[in-house]
């Protein structure tokens, strides 16, 4: 299993750290697609007994990172083509409902937070630094789903969201040319939504996931594969 060679100890029996470990691990593709998993040596890794584990495990099959078969284990999921075809064809409709009703919020603090948002992209971008832009990418995400202040929206794009950031982070280290797409269009995004215009706010949305989806096909099919047929 090929984890960083960081060593973690947490308490026994807390599974919701592990979780969290792990999930990074995944979407920083630290831990690959396709990768196995067993319950020993994560035990042994992070120093708490199998039951967390086996917890923590169950928690990521739930959300989609990783998948489990009998007699042949567990295994991080696989990213593909189709697999990403599959993600952003709903994330493109889902993110631009998200950015239309966050435009539509009464919140201007959460408005104004967006703008240090940006700036810290800003920075990352300039750095060079793709998992800390991707960071702060995420941050503005969780804003804009905290202002559309919709509690079954959020819950469909929970359930996308763990696989796409796998997607999105790789996009970002890959090709630089979509850290820039993403810093001047979500730019566009934010100015829409703090001036609370719903229907540019959807559309700029819209056009930020379909733009990065149609550039980037070429580069997971080469990383990843076709996938399923």
């Amino acid at each position: 299993m090929n984890m960083s060679t960081a060593q973690y100890r947490l308490s026994a029996g807390i599974a919701d750290n592990l979780v969290a470990i792990l999930e990074e691990a995944i979407v920083f593709l630290e831990l690959r697609p396709n990768e196995r998993l067993t319950e020993e040596e994560v035990a042994e890794r992070y120093g708490v007994s199998r039951s967390p584990v086996r917890d923590a495990l169950r928690s990521l099959e739930r959300e989609g990172l990783v998948m489990r078969e009998a007699r042949k284990g567990i295994w991080v999921t696989p990213m593909s083509l189709r697999d990403f075809d599959e993600v952003y064809t709903c994330r493109i409709a889902l993110e631009a409902i998200a950015a239309e009703q966050a435009a539509r919020s009464t919140n201007t603090a959460l408005k104004d937070r967006l703008w240090q948002v940006l700036d810290d992209m800003k920075q990352a971008r300039e750095a060079g630094d793709a998992r800390l832009f991707f960071k702060h990418d995420v941050q503005g995400s969780e804003l804009i789903y905290e202002m559309a202040d919709n509690v079954t929206l959020r819950r469909l794009l929970r359930g996308l969201e763990k696989q796409a950031l796998r997607y999105r982070y790789h996009l970002y280290q890959r090709n630089r040319d979509v850290v820039d797409l993403s810093f001047n269009d979500t730019t566009r995004v934010f100015r829409a939504i703090v001036d609370g215009d719903a229907e540019q706010s959807h559309a700029l949305e819209r056009d930020l996931i379909e733009r990065i989806w149609s550039e980037a096909r070429d580069v997971i099919r080469v990383d990843f594969g076709e996938g399923r047929k």
